[in-house]
């Protein structure tokens, strides 16, 4: 069954993830990176998605999506902006449905909510990155509308290397407040 075909499952719930969803959250993201090969990468914590999602400033948001009130996958993302546009972005971070659920419309389902929701909030684009190597993946978001935009290519700085580009910034600098 393709994604166009696929009901929306009539058991299903989808909703913004609480605080107490901290161990379920971290649970799907140990499932996601597994999948993706990546589990080596993985150092959050529940306290860290805590702080992180549903403290002061959260990071991002989370849906949870539930069949027959079982968890079943996730979807966390943020807004972004698109100065091209002149308008915020959202942006999926990772998208997460358990295997013995996948073909069954989950997967639609959250990204049509979030897809939903970007509308709602006004956003101009809704945008994701994949593993080049997740065939699967790619063929389902193309069946959903979806391109990808193979000029541009994603650059990242994290751990030490982001530690030392911080520290160029003189220690005497302070940020200009506006007025």
């Amino acid at each position: 069954m393709n994604s166009e075909s696929t009901p929306w499952p009539s058991d299903l719930t989808l909703r913004f993830a609480q605080a107490a969803d901290a161990p379920l959250v971290l649970a799907f993201i140990r499932e996601l990176a597994e999948y993706e090969r990546l589990s080596h990468q993985v150092v959050a914590t529940e306290e860290g998605l805590r702080h992180a999602l549903f403290g002061p400033r959260p990071g991002a948001e989370v849906v949870i999506a539930s069949l027959d009130s079982t968890p079943v996958g996730f979807a966390l993302f943020f807004h972004n902006f698109s100065t091209f546009l002149g308008l915020p972005g959202l942006y999926l971070e990772d998208l997460y449905v358990r295997p013995e659920h996948r073909g069954a419309g989950v997967g639609t389902a959250l990204l049509a909510f979030l897809a939903r929701t970007a509308v709602e909030r006004g956003c101009g684009r809704f945008e994701w990155a994949v593993l080049d190597w997740n065939e699967p993946a790619m063929r389902f978001y193309r069946a959903l509308g979806a391109r990808s935009i193979d000029e541009w290519t994603i650059f990242r700085v994290t751990g030490e290397p982001l530690t030392a580009l911080a520290a160029r910034v003189p220690k005497d600098f302070e940020t200009a407040q506006s007025v």
